[in-house]
């Protein structure tokens, strides 16, 4: 039974990350340039998969000690995340209906790793959505686990990050012509936006089930 409990947290945690972190955006954007042009690739890579994996640990254990002894605290903050994960959701399956690529050109000068990896820090740590999406959003779901549940979510999400920067890096070349079709992020898109209407609705039944 405790099997069934960890591989649950873990499918949880990779599918909520993985649905937030799979859109258009400044940092996708500069990953799949940086793979387009096979330019420290792999600092990239890991860079943003850490900087994700520390957010998340972090936001988890914030949460969870935040929660501690505010059963009434982590039926709010579920239930807000299921609003924030519907509206999230809706808005993905609007944004489907309607044109988009990502753009990413291979040219310009030739930076060094330091540069290289600051400019990705820019992109990684500057954007307060990071902050809103690893601390907030996936740290209070987190928190919804215990004990060693909530290391097999903080695992399932850091995988998620990891699968996905690895694949926009190493596969800029196969997946630059993909991305550049808006029908392929409309396609995207609608499956992220129905993804999050799921989870929301994991998370209402969580919160309901703690009035």
């Amino acid at each position: 039974m405790q099997a069934v409990h960890t591989t649950t947290a873990f499918a949880n945690g990779l599918f909520m990350s993985l649905v937030l972190i799979v859109a258009i955006g400044a940092q996708n954007a500069y990953v799949l340039r940086q793979g387009l042009r096979r330019e420290h690739v792999g600092a990239v890579v890991l860079f943003c998969a850490a900087s994700d994996a520390v957010l998340i640990g972090a936001g988890v254990t914030g949460m969870a000690q935040a929660l501690q002894g505010r059963p009434m605290l982590a039926t709010v903050l579920a239930g807000l995340g299921a609003a924030f994960l519907c509206g999230y959701g809706l808005k993905a399956l609007w944004r489907s209906r309607r044109s988009a690529a990502l753009q990413a050109t291979a040219g310009g000068v030739s930076l060094s790793r330091a540069a290289v990896v600051a400019q990705a820090a820019g992109f990684t740590l500057l954007n307060p959505h990071v902050y809103l999406d690893t601390v907030l959003l996936v740290g209070s779901a987190g928190a919804q686990y215990a004990g060693l549940l909530r290391l097999w979510f903080v695992a399932g999400a850091a995988t998620a990050s990891a699968l996905w920067f690895t694949s926009l890096g190493f596969g800029a070349r196969l997946l630059a012509p993909v991305f550049a079709r808006p029908r392929a992020w409309r396609m995207l898109d609608a499956l992220v936006g129905g993804t999050m209407l799921v989870l929301a609705a994991m998370l209402a039944r969580r919160a309901l089930a703690g009035i």
